[in-house]
């Protein structure tokens, strides 16, 4: 089923993880992207990767944290396609740090790309969405958003800060038809996870933590975010749908 057939959809963080999962199941479904990232390596792989598809791609070296780069990438994609009905706002790092080891520079980093970098995006987009009469933003923002752990303060924070800006976004944006939500996935393997964490972590993290008792997969994400962009989801507005196999239920 293709549900996204003439529609332009851009992706943050495209480039591989979670975001190129995401790219990859929007083109299945018909879709034009636009792709940005800031690793032009992995940019331009994954964008050959889906032309394979056969859909149009537009592919951006951006760094999203740069509010000038944003709105430049944003010009450059409406050039070539005129619009964007959905942004799947996605983009983000990570890293474990003791609290009291963080430094000013290690949190203003994280802070600057997962939450301000959100903003100038999701901001950008909305005001093209507003021009043209609507669309459809879902944001990545994180159990860790919802739920404190340990060794992850800046992760946490900025995930907090997706959160209720998702909630304001949708406070404002409904009027204007542009529907807002947030993926907030539990502990699903990545490139980013598996550079981070042991097999021997993995494993315990899902024995004592994990009722359906796997870690998710990046399909498992990127089906949820196809799904609130869709149609099937045209009433739900402002919510942050829990993507982490029981976990939060403990």
């Amino acid at each position: 089923m293709k549900r996204y057939t003439d529609q332009v959809v851009c992706v943050t963080g495209a480039g591989r993880g979670i975001g190129r999962a995401v790219a990859e199941r929007f083109a299945q479904e018909g879709a034009d992207l636009i792709l940005i990232s800031n690793e032009e390596k992995d940019l331009l792989e994954a964008e050959a990767d889906l032309r394979q598809t056969g859909c149009r791609t537009f592919a951006c070296v951006t760094d999203v944290s740069d509010p000038e780069q944003v709105d430049q990438a944003v010009a450059r994609a409406l050039d070539k396609f005129g619009k964007i009905d959905v942004l799947i706002n996605n983009a983000g790092i990570a890293w474990e740090e003791d609290f009291l080891d963080i430094s000013a520079s290690n949190w203003n980093k994280i802070i600057d790309v997962n939450l301000n970098g959100m903003f100038y995006v999701a901001q950008r987009v909305s005001r093209q969405m507003a021009e043209q009469g609507g669309g459809v933003i879902v944001n990545m923002a994180s159990t860790n958003g919802l739920v404190g752990e340990e060794k992850y303060a800046h992760y946490n924070a900025s995930k907090g800060g997706v959160v209720l800006l998702t909630k304001t976004m949708a406070l404002e944006l409904g009027a204007k038809n542009i529907r807002v939500n947030a993926v907030c996935p539990g502990y699903i393997r990545t490139p980013m996870s598996d550079a981070i964490d042991s097999p021997e972590f993995v494993a315990e993290y899902i024995r004592q933590r994990i009722p359906l008792g796997r870690a998710g997969t990046m399909k498992d994400v990127a089906g949820v975010f196809a799904f609130l962009a869709s149609e099937d989801a045209a009433f739900i507005h402002g919510e942050m749908i829990v993507v982490d196999g029981g976990q939060l239920a403990m």
